[in-house]
């Protein structure tokens, strides 16, 4: 309950401040998005299974987060920028909607 309240605190200051980001870390950007929802879908399936631990949760939400971001900026430095981003949008993508799945058939009994 407190990471979905977080979570929605966190997109109303978004909207509210709509703060600027700066043109080096524009790139990473969606990948960080991808990687934090990743991490909440997997949170919510954690909660609907009953084995959800707010530790976890930021632990998973903050390191997903960094290693994406660590493998696009990796990519950049090799120049291979854009199949690294894809990679990493396409695996994060795959458990997302795993995720999804599992909560779907959680919540209709399928």
């Amino acid at each position: 309950m407190i990471a979905a309240l977080g979570l929605l605190l966190g997109i109303l200051a978004g909207l509210f401040f709509a703060p600027d980001v700066p043109l080096g870390l524009e790139p990473y950007l969606p990948i960080a998005v991808v990687a934090a929802l990743d991490a909440v879908f997997g949170g919510l399936r954690a909660f609907l299974d009953g084995i959800f631990d707010d530790k976890v949760f930021v632990v998973s939400f903050v390191s997903n987060v960094v290693i994406a971001a660590a493998i696009v900026f990796l990519g950049d430095k090799l120049g291979v920028g854009g199949q690294l981003t894809t990679g990493v949008v396409v695996v994060l993508g795959i458990r997302i909607f795993s995720n999804a799945a599992a909560i779907r058939r959680h919540l209709f009994h399928a």
